[in-house]
């Protein structure tokens, strides 16, 4: 039985389990700095390997993009997630938690996220400072890029 079944069978979730991060995915990290949750980095690391950064030439699967407030326009970072993702692909908007600095209110998220093709259709605890909203493209979104 493989540690992932052995999980969902006691109803505890990984990390990356949550974030349906698979071994052998291509995952790029945009806005890394020293306040991630370097937990959450381990988590899918370990699954998937090593993270690729936003110069990378490869179509990726999941993009985990670290957003404060004060990080620059939240709709253009959005859309820079958008060339190397795959169709099928899913953003990762983590953004600081209520109450810690850089927090984004989630009104800007969910203004910035639609004009930007995406859509957002869960969020997780992504730690103990971080919140994750799951981001996917609308449909027809890819055939604007």
């Amino acid at each position: 039985m493989s540690a992932t079944a052995g999980q969902a069978a006691d109803g505890v979730r990984s990390l990356a389990d949550r974030f349906g991060i698979e071994p052998g995915m291509v995952v790029m990290e945009m806005g890394y700095d020293d306040d991630v949750d370097q937990d959450l980095r381990d988590a899918l690391t370990d699954r998937c390997g090593e993270l690729v950064d936003e110069d990378t030439d490869e179509v990726v699967d999941a993009v985990l993009l670290w957003y404060r407030d004060g990080d620059g326009d939240l709709f253009e970072m959005l859309v820079e997630t958008l060339s190397p993702l795959a169709d099928n692909g899913v953003v990762w908007l983590l953004t600081p938690k209520a109450g810690r600095d850089g927090h984004v209110e989630p009104s800007e998220v969910s203004e910035a996220a639609p004009t930007a093709g995406l859509q957002q259709t869960s969020t997780v605890n992504a730690g103990k400072d971080w919140s994750g909203a799951r981001l996917v493209l609308r449909r027809g979104a890819k055939a604007k890029k």
